[in-house]
């Protein structure tokens, strides 16, 4: 289990979740491993009674979660939306782990995704030699939340065909999946439900039909609304990524972690912190992951090549995440140089290192 490159949130979160579920003291729904209360401070964190210690997976607005969670308790499923990088899948992933103890049902959604890969499909080798039967049946994670009552997770909704993201219309009306080729149909047990995630962002959206959007609640989840959450998310994330790397340099530098975020902040929003100087905006999002991702890769720089983490061990991280148009970008990041960087004392290297890299 400890050579594992990534574990799932109930295997890297177990001594939370079982403790959780040792001290909860109020009633859980049918096929939920705990309480919606008890969910909720799994993904929000704090003390439990006993002065258990529950680690943030969410750092943001509380209601948000609270919503999130009330709606896989109706009837109907649930839509994390918003800009790439702002915690959709993260979200889902631990609410997934929370309730069902199990966040590996998941449909990956892409442009190939067909709708044998949300409903069922065949093992072409049986079916041809006994024909459509239970045994040649493959099923899927959908079919096989929907038979045990747990929670599935399909990824990237709006990347998936039209066509084939309308297959979950009888699935969450009816919580029932036909299948006309055995002429029966698999009924969902107590505690099934959805959880997707989408954004408008990206190229390859496909727009959701109102049918569909209508069996959905939607959860907006928003970037961070100050610095200093953003700050703590991408230390807590980039900590966790040291810690199960085994990297020599255990704890990343928090001043270089604010100067990361506060790059990402200034260039998203189009404004420095102060709002003193307007800034032209980049193509890309410059979302929280991807602070973390420049972040864990300065790190691992840092570990074997630079020392220590310092201006070296970052900036072509950043560099790559702001210019994703060599064009554009590349005129958008010369000007945010001249314009603010060179201008602030204590960014004297970055400058230096950054003017060498472009």
């Amino acid at each position: 289990m400890t050579n594992l490159l990534r574990r799932h949130a109930e295997q890297q979160f177990a001594a939370e979740l079982e403790a959780i579920k040792l001290a909860d003291p109020d009633s859980k729904p049918s096929n939920w491993a705990m309480s919606p209360q008890m969910v909720v401070k799994y993904l929000m964190g704090g003390k439990l009674d006993n002065g258990f210690e529950i680690s943030p997976k969410y750092i943001g607005d509380r209601r948000l979660m609270e919503i999130a969670v009330a709606t896989l308790l109706t009837d109907r499923a649930l839509l994390l939306y918003g800009l790439p990088g702002t915690a959709k899948s993260w979200v889902s992933e631990h609410i997934a782990a929370a309730i069902s103890g199990d966040s590996t049902l998941i449909v990956q959604g892409t442009a190939g995704t067909g709708e044998e890969q949300i409903r069922y499909g065949w093992n072409y080798a049986k079916l041809l030699s006994e024909g459509p039967t239970e045994n040649s049946l493959v099923r899927t994670p959908v079919m096989t939340a929907m038979e045990q009552g747990k929670i599935a997770r399909i990824e990237e909704l709006t990347r998936i065909g039209a066509d084939v993201q309308d297959s979950l219309i009888t699935i969450l009306s009816e919580k029932s999946m036909p299948i006309p080729e055995l002429s029966t149909e698999i009924q969902a047990q107590v505690g099934f439900n959805v959880i997707a995630t989408a954004n408008n962002r990206d190229k390859g959206v496909n727009e959701m039909s109102s049918a569909l959007k209508r069996r959905f609640n939607t959860v907006i989840l928003p970037l961070p609304a100050d610095i200093n959450s953003e700050v703590e998310i991408v230390k807590s994330r980039v900590g966790d990524f040291a810690s199960q790397m085994g990297l020599p340099i255990a704890k990343p530098e928090a001043e270089q972690i604010m100067r990361v975020v506060t790059i990402f902040r200034e260039l998203r929003s189009g404004s420095t912190i102060d709002n003193k100087t307007k800034l032209k905006q980049p193509t890309g999002t410059l979302s929280t992951a991807e602070a973390i991702s420049v972040v864990n890769s300065g790190l691992a720089l840092a570990s074997y090549f630079d020392g220590g983490l310092s201006a070296e061990s970052l900036v072509s991280g950043i560099i790559g995440a702001v210019i994703k148009d060599p064009v554009q970008d590349t005129s958008v990041w010369h000007e945010y140089l001249e314009t603010v960087v060179k201008n602030r004392p204590k960014w004297k290297d970055i400058y230096e290192v950054a003017k060498e890299g472009v």
